[in-house]
């Protein structure tokens, strides 16, 4: 049975095909600029009679030098199966990141997606530059990044300071030699123009978007960007509006605060994991797992490999079960194998992925001062002695070989003033699913990819999605946030800490 914040989504989209009018015969888009072929292995095959079918297009890797090298965008796509009559356009599909490549996301989103917006939409998916399967990063061992075990992550002692200040400045040195000269333009901004160039190429005149997690940002970047090309888009688990490295303290503050939450979770179900009956008794047993590991690990497997799995269990429910199986296995017997991802951590897809993350945080900038990394690891210690650090990317920013300047006044995007005609948002922090930080802001800081987060005026704020005119999120998923429906140009809108929805100037 689907949640009620997958219906919702679904919802939405069914109510943005609903809402547009059937194009007319003549309003057929101009033939594409891409020859669409088959599709590399790992894009699945939807069911028949769809098909997927992938095409290559060449962008320039710096645009202020459009005949210099250029980047080939792999790019994937799912024609509507709806006759031409129902044919709305095109949507983008961005399952976050940064890092994540999206070509086989045009296949696994639209199987979610209800049939009246798979009718009407080509699906289009695409791996943005610098992952997958266009030109993706490559940093090698990124300052023993892969190693296996890994040092401890939470720095006790000077001598572990300076060890793990020391990793990052040796991570930026790997990525500066093996990026080269495409360390700035592996960007936001920069993927945000090659949005605008698959829609030119596809020979449309606006895009709609569907963007999860940092594809959030990225498509609030590219309707600040490009507002009079956007069309209907739907932000899902909205990331906040601060610069990368505030973004990820935030949530490795979050962080501590959700492991406590599955601590009590896991003492209501002592009986199926015997990890104790209160939460106390809970994190004693997960820092004797961790002290156990970090002591002797387990085949490779040590503190920082199993903060690596508490971030990823986390971040979801559905995995705490297995979070806890997982600590009662090590503790009845020592083995780590429920503990152990199945996908390897420095696998082939991994290491790009981790490549193009801080490549692009720390390319979107500005970065941190190597004195408030030292400081910031500190507090955190000073919050928890074990803190879950691993989503703290943007902190090798403090030794990148590029620094972003803010850029000149007359070559920042423009405020979105155009005619988009819906954009509904979610904020990212859901109390009881997702541990991420809230979204409490819309206006970003000068030089950000994006000036307004949610670009759009209010009606009705808070509005649930009710017949053909809403777009607003319905209802609550075990206390989420509630979403909201945004309509027309207007007043800059947030998102405030609570869910709660405001004009930008009501909440600071």
């Amino acid at each position: 049975m689907p949640s009620p914040r997958r219906t919702a989504l679904l919802c939405a989209l069914a109510a943005t095909a609903a809402v547009l009018p059937a194009a007319p015969a003549h309003a057929t888009p101009p033939a594409p600029a891409l020859r669409f072929g088959a599709c590399p292995d790992s894009v699945p095959a939807p069911p028949a009679p769809d098909r997927a079918e992938c095409a290559h297009l060449h962008v320039p890797l710096d645009r202020s030098h459009p005949d210099g090298k250029q980047l080939r965008l792999a790019i994937s796509r799912v024609r509507a199966s709806g006759p031409a009559s129902e044919r709305r356009g095109v949507l983008l599909v961005n399952p976050g990141g940064p890092g994540g490549p999206g070509l086989a996301y045009a296949v696994t989103k639209r199987a979610k997606l209800p049939e009246r917006v798979r009718r009407s939409y080509d699906v289009i998916g695409f791996d943005p530059r610098g992952t997958g399967g266009s030109a993706p990063a490559d940093c090698g061992p990124m300052g023993g990044l892969f190693e296996s075990p890994g040092p401890d992550p939470v720095p006790v002692g000077r001598a572990a300071e300076r060890a793990a200040l020391d990793g990052l400045r040796r991570t930026a040195d790997d990525c500066a030699r093996g990026v080269k000269d495409a360390l700035p333009f592996l960007s936001t901004t920069e993927t945000a123009r090659d949005m605008d160039a698959i829609r030119a190429a596809l020979g449309e005149r606006r895009i709609g978007f569907l963007g999860v997690s940092y594809g959030s940002y990225l498509g609030a970047a590219y309707a600040a960007r490009f507002p009079h090309r956007t069309g209907r888009m739907v932000l899902d688990s909205v990331v906040g509006p601060w610069d990368w490295y505030d973004f990820d303290l935030r949530q490795a503050r979050a962080m501590v605060r959700r492991r406590a939450v599955f601590f009590a979770w896991a003492a209501r179900g002592a009986d199926r994991f015997g990890l104790g009956t209160d939460r106390a008794a809970v994190r004693a047993a997960y820092l004797r797992v961790r002290a156990g590991l970090a002591r002797h690990p387990v085949d490779g497997f040590g503190p920082a490999e199993f903060d690596r799995t508490v971030y990823r269990a986390l971040g979801r429910t559905e995995r705490w079960a297995g979070l806890a199986e997982g600590l009662r296995a090590w503790l009845r017997d020592g083995s780590v194998g429920q503990l152990r991802p199945a996908e390897p951590f420095d696998g082939a897809a991994s290491r790009p992925y981790e490549a193009a993350n801080r490549t692009v945080k720390c390319a979107d900038g500005p970065p941190p001062a190597p004195s408030r990394v030292l400081a910031d690891l500190r507090r955190m210690r000073r919050l928890t002695p074990h803190p879950v650090l691993t989503g703290m990317e943007a902190s090798v920013c403090a030794y990148w070989h590029h620094r972003p300047r803010p850029p000149h006044p007359a070559r920042r995007p423009p405020d979105p003033a155009g005619p988009a005609d819906r954009l509904h948002a979610r904020p990212r922090h859901a109390p009881r699913r997702r541990p991420r930080t809230p979204a409490a802001a819309a206006r970003l800081p000068s030089g950000h990819p994006a000036p307004r987060l949610l670009p759009r005026g209010v009606r009705q704020p808070g509005q649930p999605l009710r017949g053909r005119g809403g777009l607003g999120l319905s209802g609550r998923r075990q206390g989420a946030a509630r979403g909201c429906a945004l309509r027309g140009a207007g007043t800059p809108y947030a998102l405030t800490r609570a869910g709660s929805c405001r004009p930008a100037s009501a909440t600071g």
